[in-house]
């Protein structure tokens, strides 16, 4: 609605409604459709007025929404594409629909290649060469990294820079720092006394394929396959309003100004001010220091997002946020036995190098053939390979008897339970028939919760970021049943799943479901991938008590009832 109405030329108060609207209910825990056939009024969540609550209820209980059905036949859906392309934006993009019929990119870029913009009055041959320019940039900024990629490159920046003598200190802001799954750019701030040569040394990268721009103070420039990366060079009194500016989110940063408003201050990039004299500074030298003027503890920065950060319930598990250390285990890895690179004894030793206390190795069940998945006679040879094994410790280290079981496309475990009902730990998980009906997507995982034998459910949305929408599950049905149950949902560590997502591992938690946060590891190096759930788990607000894997062993094998009689 708000980019169709954009295009329109609606009033821009308007518009913002709308996308305010937006955010508020995609950054909901709970389903908007449930909340309104529960009855509760939307006016009571932020970001929704009494217009866009009504019609949320017009669209849940209809299916459609007569306005926005009106404005698809006015404006074609197809202009939002043309929006997204530096430099254009929604006036451009209607003008060029009006007057050339421009109405997707395929046609922008033929009429373009034609002469045909730069015909348009007050466009002309720069303008179309910068959006034919800004149209290939587009399309390769479309493909945001992911926050292993990223990784990547700001190890190499980080390594470069910190070469360079001028540079006193170096920080990345942004979405990166916030620890987003995707990035969509990078912010490198840096102190230093001689901006000169840290601009002179940052334009020697070598990767670097294009500056946009270089001013006193700061250079853009593009890497890569068109990925952008932003220097800043910032005073020390102004390190801590700077990197809490730059880092963000916008939202985060909208709501933190109300609150200096309403003390006084003014806050930017460059400090807190008096309101009334803003020549007078108040802090920004450090972050804690901004927040401590807000009557606020430093939030940290995976929770900047003004999902809940400012209430006092939030506030409480700041200091206790999960970390890497608090992690005992993993319980998702798979061996040579089916799609992995490792023996059982490769992946026991690489966790102990990792100050692991144990490990559960969950190789595919049959029906992922491609996998080569264990039927239950290998499964069973395997489990007994693992008591070997276990035999010939020192106690001090367990591997759990475990598998991935598939759940079939008619809800069945792969796996006869005469055989699950023998291991230490089953994680069950969907692999085929993804594009199933929601109610049948959601019945085969609220059957598997419901099986005694299974113990969670493995990146339950089965999303792989960029490559892969989740499919359509009922999830608040899932974590509802997995709360009934006792059972535990896998927030997967893997950077191209994290899946639970942030929102939904919240969700989860805040319902009481303890979440089990896995590497899903094929090979050793994958087990380092752990840190990419732990950052996730963190963005949902996350404590070492809500997950099970950071319980000691002992502990760990009381709550499965590992070696009980009744085992």
């Amino acid at each position: 609605m708000a980019d169709l109405l954009e295009l329109s030329g609606e009033n821009a108060f308007r518009i913002r409604a709308y996308r305010n609207g937006a955010k508020a209910i995609r950054d909901l825990h709970e389903s908007v459709a449930e909340l309104i056939h529960a009855g509760t009024d939307l006016t009571t969540i932020d970001g929704i007025g009494s217009t866009l609550a009504e019609k949320s209820a017009v669209l849940v209980k209809s299916g459609n929404l007569p306005q926005l059905d009106k404005l698809r036949k006015e404006v074609p859906p197809t202009l939002r594409d043309i929006m997204q392309v530096p430099g254009v934006g929604a006036k451009k993009a209607m003008r060029m629909f009006q007057e050339l019929q421009v109405f997707d990119l395929a046609s922008l870029r033929a009429a373009c290649e034609a002469g045909q913009v730069a015909s348009l009055k007050g466009f002309g041959a720069k303008t179309q060469q910068s959006i034919l320019q800004n149209m290939q940039i587009a399309e390769k900024a479309a493909q945001r990294l992911t926050i292993d990629q990223a990784d990547l490159l700001v190890e190499r920046l980080q390594n470069y820079m910190t070469n360079c003598n001028a540079v006193q200190r170096l920080d990345f802001a942004g979405s990166y720092r916030r620890g987003k799954e995707t990035i969509g750019d990078l912010d490198i701030l840096v102190i230093s006394d001689d901006n000169e040569s840290v601009m002179n040394h940052f334009a020697s990268f070598s990767s670097i394929q294009e500056t946009i721009a270089r001013g006193d103070t700061k250079m853009s420039v593009r890497v890569t396959d068109s990925f952008q990366v932003d220097l800043r060079v910032v005073a020390e009194k102004s390190w801590g309003a700077a990197l809490q500016y730059f880092t963000g989110s916008k939202e985060h940063n909208v709501h933190l100004r109300g609150l200096a408003k309403a003390k006084g201050m003014k806050i930017n990039e460059y400090g807190v001010f008096d309101a009334n004299d803003e020549t007078k500074a108040l802090a920004g030298a450090d972050e804690e220091s901004i927040y401590a003027l807000v009557g606020m503890p430093w939030v940290p920065p995976e929770l900047r997002e003004d999902r809940g950060e400012f209430e006092a319930v939030m506030q409480r598990r700041f200091q206790s946020l999960i970390q890497l250390s608090n992690i005992r285990g993993d319980l998702h890895m798979h061996t040579v036995a089916t799609d992995g690179e490792n023996t059982i004894e490769e992946m026991v030793a690489a966790a102990k190098v990792r100050g692991l206390e144990y490990i559960a190795i969950t190789d595919h069940s049959k029906r992922v053939s491609m996998a080569r998945g264990l039927d239950e006679t290998r499964l069973l040879k395997q489990w007994e390979e693992i008591d070997l094994i276990n035999g010939k410790s020192d106690g001090k280290f367990l591997i759990l008897k475990g598998v991935e079981c598939d759940i079939l496309e008619d809800g069945r475990m792969d796996i006869a339970d005469g055989c699950l009902e023998q291991a230490d730990w089953v994680t069950a998980s969907i692999h085929y028939g993804q594009r199933q009906p929601r109610e049948q997507i959601t019945q085969r995982i609220l059957g598997a919760l419901e099986n005694p034998c299974v113990h969670a459910i493995s990146h339950p949305t089965g999303r792989l970021i960029s490559r892969r929408d989740a499919y359509d599950v009922d999830l608040s049905a899932v974590i509802e049943s997995a709360k009934t149950h006792g059972k535990y949902l896998e927030l997967n560590a893997n950077p191209s799943r994290l899946d639970l997502n942030d929102i939904n591992t919240t969700a989860a938690v805040a319902a009481g479901v303890t979440i089990v946060i896995n590497t899903d590891a094929h090979a050793i190096s994958n087990l380092d991938l752990m840190k990419y759930g732990i950052t996730q788990a963190r963005r949902a607000g996350v404590v070492p008590d809500d997950v099970l894997n950071t319980l000691p062993v002992g502990d760990l094998k009381r709550r499965l009832g590992i070696g009980m009689p009744s085992r």
